[in-house]
């Protein structure tokens, strides 16, 4: 299972692909793009951001802001390494990319990635939660009425998004078969040959006189 860490290493690598970016419009966007249910806090953000620095991803730029006060910020932005390393991760489409925190960010960034790679995904993630689902089923029940509602929800909660991935499978299918069939040869309608006349070899019927 892939760690916090490497997954909000991998999302910065991602945003700053589009622009650099300082600290704060940093964390503003990771928490818009991740979508986790506590706000990303710099405590967690900075420790990440230096990590980076140390593997040579990212690199620190000093600029001079353009109000009145002229202060000094710092900008992060990505090196050809970091570059080489989020287009080998966000290709990778194995167990590690169908858990929760991964799969929201790895979704973020589809558009970045192959559609067979988009599909494996989808089709992991759903499975995925159809284990889950299935799990959550079997130990249904019991007397008190605040846990069997809890679990209900649950249940309720992962039926939506199995059958929201589902409709993404689906379309995704559509679009690779129409993918497909733009890119096959038009041949035109089917017709036959045309005739050609033939030569006529027949002897002259001619009188013997």
């Amino acid at each position: 299972m892939p760690s916090k860490g490497a997954t909000l290493e991998l999302a910065v690598l991602g945003l700053l692909q589009e622009s650099p970016l300082h600290g704060y419009e940093l964390r503003k966007r990771l928490n818009l793009l991740l979508g986790w249910t506590r706000l990303l806090s710099y405590g967690s953000l900075y420790p990440a951001l230096k990590r980076m620095l140390r593997s040579g991803w990212i690199n620190e730029v000093t600029t001079v802001s353009s109000s009145v006060s002229r202060r000094q910020r710092i900008v992060y932005q990505i090196t050809p390494a970091g570059t080489e390393f989020f287009t080998t991760e966000i290709t990778e489409a194995g167990p590690a990319a169908w858990e929760d925190e991964s799969f929201n960010m790895r979704f973020a960034f589809f558009s970045r990635t192959d559609a067979n790679v988009r599909m494996r995904i989808l089709e992991g993630r759903r499975s995925r939660l159809q284990e889950r689902l299935d799990r959550a089923r079997s130990t249904r029940g019991g007397s008190d009425r605040y846990v069997t509602e809890l679990q209900r929800h649950a249940i309720d909660s992962v039926e939506r998004e199995v059958r929201w991935l589902t409709d993404l499978i689906e379309a995704e299918r559509t679009a690779q078969d129409r993918t497909v069939a733009d890119r096959a040869p038009d041949r035109g309608p089917l017709t036959s040959p045309p005739k050609t006349a033939v030569p006529n070899t027949a002897v002259p019927n001619t009188e013997i006189s």
